[in-house]
């Protein structure tokens, strides 16, 4: 029998899912994970994800490469190429448990390292840019390697499948961190494959997002003026790196970084008091380029908080919950409730006003 409109979901494409604890306490990632099964219909199957942070204290001072190789011999290669730069302290496989859910997967590999002083001094570069434009090289000029996760004390993981089993196919019930943010996928224009799965991770930046960024052209031109490339064949992957250009390199506050991508209308603007308006008229004015336009919910984490943004519209679903110093986000209350049944304050933020949840200094 024909379905008729209405008698049909329509979930509006996607999840996400996020969870942090402003005291800094750890806690495993099977509880993200389970909060994406009430929303498995917003994916298809075609990328699930997680970002944990505060998941490598004992290699705190260290980047984390998570990468996805297509064999042996451009690991090899990749290998080669990161110890003329780096000193690579460990280097494993990625441990997972076998799902009959996720198949065909790359080789996933991580390397805990860090820049040789040497070479930094040689190139002239603080070691986060150096960091940036080794990611860049490799993702860009190394066919068949990809580092997808490159910050310290946190890690992506990611793969084609429904994200609850992605969170069993790579153990997150081993892993702890004070922070956790999830993703499922349904893409709409562009392929389901491991590399495009969100989150996105740049540094200890990452996004997960539910919509489509009708300027993507206009951003990506605009952030691959300043070395940027992207190469993971979705229009998400921008937003990682307008974050990293806005907060490292010109020094914004995610505040003001929401400010730009999600700008208020100028009729807003013109209704705040002269300090406000100045600034708020001044960032639109000057990263024009970085207003992301188009249906969006999105987390970003980075290191010690995580931001929630709608855009100014509000076309996306977002829902915020909190129990004692613990903060949920969703796609929709059903996944805050398997996170934490007796949930407190639940709200939908307004459009183009973020939600910035920090761990207490020292924290974490």
């Amino acid at each position: 029998m024909k379905l008729l409109e209405g008698q049909v979901r329509i979930p509006s494409g996607c999840a996400i899912s996020a969870v942090i604890s402003r005291e800094g306490r750890r806690q495993t990632g099977e509880k993200i994970a389970q909060s994406m099964v009430p929303m498995h219909d917003r994916s298809n199957g075609l990328g699930g994800g997680f970002a944990g942070y505060g998941i490598y204290p004992e290699y705190r001072d260290f980047y984390a490469f998570h990468m996805f190789f297509d064999d042996n011999t451009i690991r090899s290669d990749c290998e080669r190429f990161l110890k003329e730069s780096f000193e690579i302290v460990k280097a494993e496989l990625i441990p997972t448990r076998k799902t009959p859910a996720i198949t065909d997967e790359p080789l996933i590999w991580r390397y805990f390292l860090t820049p040789l002083r040497s070479t930094l001094a040689s190139v002239q570069l603080d070691e986060r840019e150096f960091v940036v434009r080794t990611v860049m090289k490799i993702n860009v000029e190394m066919k068949g390697a990809y580092v997808f996760s490159s910050g310290k004390n946190m890690g992506a993981f990611k793969a084609v499948g429904y994200p609850e089993d992605v969170g069993h196919f790579y153990k997150l019930d081993e892993y702890e961190g004070y922070a956790w943010t999830a993703h499922g996928r349904y893409p709409t224009n562009t392929p389901g494959w491991w590399g495009g799965a969100h989150p996105f991770a740049l540094l200890d930046y990452s996004i997960v997002h539910n919509g489509e960024i009708s300027s993507y052209d206009a951003n990506r031109r605009y952030i691959e003026m300043f070395g940027y490339k992207c190469t993971l064949q979705t229009d998400t992957e921008v937003i990682t790196y307008i974050m990293d250009h806005l907060i490292r390199c010109r020094g914004l506050t995610a505040e003001e970084a929401a400010s730009v991508i999600a700008a208020p209308f100028w009729s807003t603007i013109e209704k705040k008091d002269d300090g406000e308006k100045k600034k708020l008229t001044y960032l639109r004015t000057i990263f024009s380029s970085l207003l992301i336009t188009g249906p969006f919910s999105i987390v970003f984490g980075f290191e010690g908080g995580i931001m929630a943004l709608n855009d100014r519209l509000k076309l996306r679903s977002m829902v915020v919950g909190e129990k004692n110093d613990m903060v949920y986000i969703s796609s929709e209350e059903s996944a805050i409730r398997v996170m934490e049944p007796d949930a407190e304050n639940i709200y939908a933020p307004a459009g183009g006003e973020p939600v910035i949840v920090r761990v207490r200094n020292g924290k974490f």
